[in-house]
């Protein structure tokens, strides 16, 4: 004689919602989403022949100004892919412009909430009192506040800049006859000023410059020419930066940001070869990166 079999159990709404989780694909971490905020210095400036800095890889990152810029955040975006990370890269840039112009004028193009971001102002700290920090920390500040309003956890950087040679070897420069060294331990004092009084970091792209100069890679005066063997970290307006020098900016974000080694990039990475740097001078450039950021 056939065993009766025991009566079923209805499935609760639990049990069908354990089993609908169980069935359906991994969902995928969201990506980390970043926002760089700046001028030409963190764009490239085609007028300081960095044309292919401006306009690299345009398409990997969101210009929020619609202006078509990939600059130093597409650089930052191809390192994060090859080395396997996931970040959605936001910019908002303008020519000549210190924190202060984006408080009074994009706050609503940046109006949504960011993991991180990268913030970049006037590179002599205020284009009319050269060297006072006092318009970047109230700026800094201030921008920092609108940031964290749409997310309070947000990760903030201050991208502090290197030392310009027209500002350094000029007559009319505000740091005429200082070490070229100077201008950016300068520019990174107040900085530092800033990033304390808004809980923020400071990013040593200055130092790193500087470093690359000391390391005996890079040229420290182009007005006499840049010596053999060596490149020249500015371009030909002694003011913005040249590939090599967007390079290593674009290094030293990335290895500060992600916490990852520069030098792991390798020197054969594809950034490096598709703006026109030779493989020994990526590998050397990635060392200084990732020197200068064991100092701070």
């Amino acid at each position: 004689m056939p065993r009766p079999r025991p009566p079923l159990v209805p499935l609760t709404a639990a049990v069908f919602a354990l089993l609908g989780a169980l069935s359906a694909p991994l969902a995928q971490a969201a990506p980390t989403t970043i926002l760089f905020i700046g001028n030409s210095f963190t764009f490239g400036e085609p007028a300081g022949a960095a044309p292919v800095v401006e306009r690299f890889r345009t398409r990997t990152v969101t210009d929020l100004n619609g202006s078509g810029i990939g600059g130093v955040p597409a650089l930052f975006k191809a390192f994060t892919e090859e080395a396997g990370l996931d970040y959605q890269v936001s910019l908002e840039t303008s020519p000549g412009k210190g924190l202060d112009w984006h408080y009074a004028n994009a706050l609503k193009t940046i109006s949504k909430p960011f993991d991180v971001a990268v913030l970049q102002s006037y590179s002599t700290l205020d284009a009319a009192k050269p060297g006072n920090p006092a318009t970047l920390i109230k700026y800094s500040g201030l921008v920092a506040q609108a940031l964290r309003a749409q997310n309070p956890k947000i990760d903030i950087r201050l991208d502090s800049t290197w030392s310009r040679p027209d500002q350094t070897y000029q007559p009319k420069g505000a740091w005429y006859g200082k070490p070229i060294g100077q201008m950016a331990l300068d520019v990174r004092a107040g900085y530092d000023q800033a990033a304390q009084a808004g809980r923020m970091r400071v990013v040593p792209v200055g130092q790193a410059f500087s470093r690359a100069i000391g390391a005996g890679l890079a040229d420290p005066n182009p007005y006499d020419g840049i010596e053999a063997g060596k490149i020249n970290l500015w371009a030909p307006d002694n003011y913005h930066a040249s590939a090599h020098g967007y390079y290593l900016e674009a290094l030293t974000i990335f290895g500060q940001v992600t916490g990852r080694d520069p030098r792991s990039l390798g020197a054969n990475e594809a950034v490096a070869r598709e703006i026109g740097i030779a493989p020994e001078m990526a590998a050397a450039l990635q060392r200084v990166a990732a020197e200068q950021l064991a100092d701070k």
